[in-house]
């Protein structure tokens, strides 16, 4: 298939005296762009050069996806690790031995390609996959962080955890020497549709806006995307955090039939049972015609014997 977009993202600094979020492709000056690709990285606020760790991330993955296309046009799970391992291998080498923190960042990345759209995430930066047109969010990815974990357990309920102390505490980042490397949670959506939106951003965005709140905002059928972006922005004014994000807008799908990996729509499925149908219906009525006239060939040379034995 073949999923177009135009987007419109956001880069803030919120209250901070220097930017730790880091995003592909980079703001431009130009109201709309359309990629294949987006990253979004959110360094880790207390660590020593966290904006060190998401430049990186969000460079060097881009620069490896940029530079290593698959001729099939698809991109899965193995095809972002050998990506995420160059990042990896980019930070340790950037690694201070001396340093008692390290740095470290959060990653969110959506890549559009034949087969869907490929969504991975660490840590508490967020995904959103939001459908106007049903007015719900199809997915959103679940934070790697210690009151998601305290929920799951029982030990804190969701309200709890809005004002916990401990919000900011996330369980998973991207670091450099870690002895074992934090893995990503990935997912393949097939179930992509014209006018759908995908939401990108760091927790800065969610100081104050809930998941519903999201997603009234961008399924408004009056207000165009920059009037979306404009009211999410107003939103976080205030937000002491640097916030970012990428607002992309689904504006076409093409599915092509030699797409053999993609998973057939409704529509398709429809289709092809009407023709299998037909062809059955085809196959009976010539059946029985073929049966009608071998009974009537026998019928003849049946009443022809019987004439000459009289």
């Amino acid at each position: 298939m073949i999923i177009d977009n135009k987007t419109l993202s956001l880069h803030e600094l919120g209250k901070r005296s220097n930017q730790e979020d880091s995003i592909y492709p980079p703001l431009t000056g130009k109201e709309y762009v359309s990629s294949s690709l987006y990253i979004l990285c959110d360094g880790m606020g207390g660590h020593d050069c966290g904006e060190v760790a998401s430049q990186n991330t969000c460079s060097v993955m881009s620069d490896y996806i940029v530079a290593h296309p698959r001729e099939d046009g698809y991109f899965d799970e193995e095809d972002f690790n050998a990506a995420l391992d160059a990042v990896y291998d980019r930070l340790d080498s950037l690694d201070d031995p001396q340093s008692e923190k390290k740095m470290g960042t959060t990653l969110t990345f959506l890549k559009f390609h034949r087969g869907g759209a490929f969504i991975a995430h660490i840590g508490d930066s967020r995904i959103y996959h939001i459908r106007p047109s049903e007015k719900k969010i199809l997915h959103v990815t679940r934070d790697h962080s210690l009151v998601n974990d305290l929920i799951t357990l029982g030990e804190l309920t969701p309200e709890e955890a809005r004002t916990s102390k401990q919000k900011n505490i996330i369980t998973r980042a991207i670091q450099p020497n870690q002895k074992h490397r934090a893995k990503a949670d990935c997912l393949n959506i097939t179930d992509v549709r014209a006018g759908d939106y995908f939401y990108m951003c760091s927790d800065g965005m969610l100081e104050v806006s809930e998941d519903e709140e999201i997603c009234n905002v961008i399924c408004m059928h009056r207000k165009n995307d920059a009037q979306k972006l404009a009211i999410l922005r107003n939103v976080t004014k205030d937000n002491s955090d640097n916030h970012s994000a990428h607002l992309i807008h689904i504006t076409s799908v093409q599915r092509a039939s030699t797409d053999v990996n993609a998973e057939s729509t409704p529509q398709d499925t429809d289709a092809l049972q009407q023709i299998a149908g037909s062809q059955r219906g085809r196959f009976a009525v010539i059946s029985v015609a073929a049966i009608c006239v071998m009974l009537l060939v026998f019928l003849v040379m049946y009443f022809l014997y019987k004439t000459k034995l009289i």
